[in-house]
């Protein structure tokens, strides 16, 4: 697909996410559609999801820069913000959106949120029980899923 009739600030984005990757975070737009990211996110080191490469999508709507991006997991994981569908509970992705933000600031902030999980701002609440009750055990469950799940098949 032409990138013809995309705004000019998505083609920037797409070219600067290309050409200077953030660490552990890779972004390439679907041919089909150049609003449509498939996302690679590598687990931070020193967090449950080291050494895992989590599959995300993220889709640029018709209104961005005006309305955040949408972005969900496509690989399962264990973890209080995050639900069995893959939606992510993240303040800039919801009423804390600013037309400043960039697609790559969306995603350093979601590896952000993988080194540090929030239980007191839950999408999942079995999961922010979890660790909130034993936090040791919730983050052995994270590395199992990490392992089970994200290991880079």
């Amino acid at each position: 697909m032409a990138n013809s009739n995309l705004p000019r600030r998505i083609i920037k984005e797409t070219q600067r996410l290309l050409s200077e990757p953030a660490p552990g975070i890779s972004a390439s737009p679907s041919e089909e559609n150049m609003r449509y990211f498939n996302v690679m996110v590598l687990g931070p080191s020193q967090s449950p999801y080291e050494g895992g490469v989590f599959k995300l999508e993220l889709f640029l709507p018709e209104e961005y820069p005006m309305a955040a991006p949408k972005v969900r997991f496509l690989t399962k994981i264990y973890h209080p913000n995050i639900d069995k569908l893959g939606r992510i509970c993240l303040d800039i992705l919801k009423d804390k959106w600013s037309p400043a933000l960039q697609i790559r600031t969306v995603l350093l902030s979601i590896q952000a949120l993988l080194s540090a999980p929030n239980p007191d701002d839950p999408l999942s609440e079995n999961i922010a029980k979890h660790w909130k009750s034993n936090e040791a055990e919730a983050v052995e469950t994270a590395k199992e899923w990490t392992r089970l799940y994200a290991s880079g098949e």
